[in-house]
Protein backbone atom coordinates (compact mmCIF):
# COMPACT_ATOMS: atom_id res chain seq x y z
CA UNK A 1 0.00 0.00 0.00
CA UNK A 2 1.40 3.57 -1.02
CA UNK A 3 1.08 4.65 2.39
CA UNK A 4 3.01 2.52 4.62
CA UNK A 5 6.02 2.34 1.98
CA UNK A 6 5.88 6.12 2.13
CA UNK A 7 5.71 6.69 5.88
CA UNK A 8 8.14 3.83 6.30
CA UNK A 9 11.68 5.67 6.57
CA UNK A 10 9.47 8.94 8.48
CA UNK A 11 10.35 10.27 11.29
CA UNK A 12 6.57 10.35 12.71
CA UNK A 13 5.19 8.49 16.18
CA UNK A 14 3.00 6.01 15.97
CA UNK A 15 -0.13 8.07 17.20
CA UNK A 16 1.00 10.27 13.91
CA UNK A 17 1.02 7.68 11.55
CA UNK A 18 -2.25 6.04 13.02
CA UNK A 19 -3.92 9.76 11.98
CA UNK A 20 -2.36 9.67 8.71
CA UNK A 21 -2.70 6.05 7.96
CA UNK A 22 -6.91 6.48 9.25
CA UNK A 23 -6.83 9.47 6.74
CA UNK A 24 -5.85 7.43 4.18
CA UNK A 25 -8.19 4.77 4.62
CA UNK A 26 -11.15 6.95 4.86
CA UNK A 27 -9.89 8.98 1.49
CA UNK A 28 -10.22 5.88 -0.35
CA UNK A 29 -13.25 4.85 1.22
CA UNK A 30 -15.05 7.73 0.31
CA UNK A 31 -13.64 8.16 -3.32
CA UNK A 32 -15.05 4.73 -3.90
CA UNK A 33 -10.95 3.41 -4.47
CA UNK A 34 -10.82 -0.67 -3.89
CA UNK A 35 -7.78 -0.91 -5.95
CA UNK A 36 -4.94 -0.46 -4.37
CA UNK A 37 -2.26 -0.37 -7.28
CA UNK A 38 -4.82 2.43 -8.40
CA UNK A 39 -2.39 5.86 -9.24
CA UNK A 40 -4.73 7.68 -7.22
CA UNK A 41 -3.49 6.11 -3.75
CA UNK A 42 -0.49 7.45 -4.33
CA UNK A 43 -1.37 10.77 -5.18
CA UNK A 44 -4.17 10.44 -2.14
CA UNK A 45 -1.03 9.32 0.22
CA UNK A 46 1.29 11.95 -0.24
CA UNK A 47 -1.17 14.61 -0.44
CA UNK A 48 -2.21 13.48 3.16
CA UNK A 49 1.45 13.08 4.54
CA UNK A 50 2.23 16.74 3.16
CA UNK A 51 -1.00 18.23 5.18
CA UNK A 52 -0.08 16.24 7.67
CA UNK A 53 2.79 17.91 7.86
CA UNK A 54 1.02 21.17 8.50
CA UNK A 55 0.26 20.48 11.47
CA UNK A 56 -3.36 19.21 11.05
CA UNK A 57 -3.63 15.89 12.58
CA UNK A 58 -7.13 14.97 12.78
CA UNK A 59 -7.91 11.88 10.31
CA UNK A 60 -11.48 13.50 9.26
CA UNK A 61 -10.02 17.00 8.86
CA UNK A 62 -7.06 15.50 6.68
CA UNK A 63 -9.10 13.34 4.86
CA UNK A 64 -11.45 16.08 4.00
CA UNK A 65 -8.81 18.31 3.51
CA UNK A 66 -6.83 16.19 1.30
CA UNK A 67 -10.51 15.69 -1.27
CA UNK A 68 -10.57 19.00 -1.73
CA UNK A 69 -7.03 19.47 -2.44
CA UNK A 70 -6.84 16.96 -4.72
CA UNK A 71 -10.16 18.01 -6.28
CA UNK A 72 -11.60 14.33 -6.95
CA UNK A 73 -15.13 13.41 -5.89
Amino acid sequence: MAIYRLLKNSTLGPEEIGHITAAYEQTLHTLCVKDRDDPLTEMVAKKIIKIAQTGVHDAAQLSAQAIRELGVR
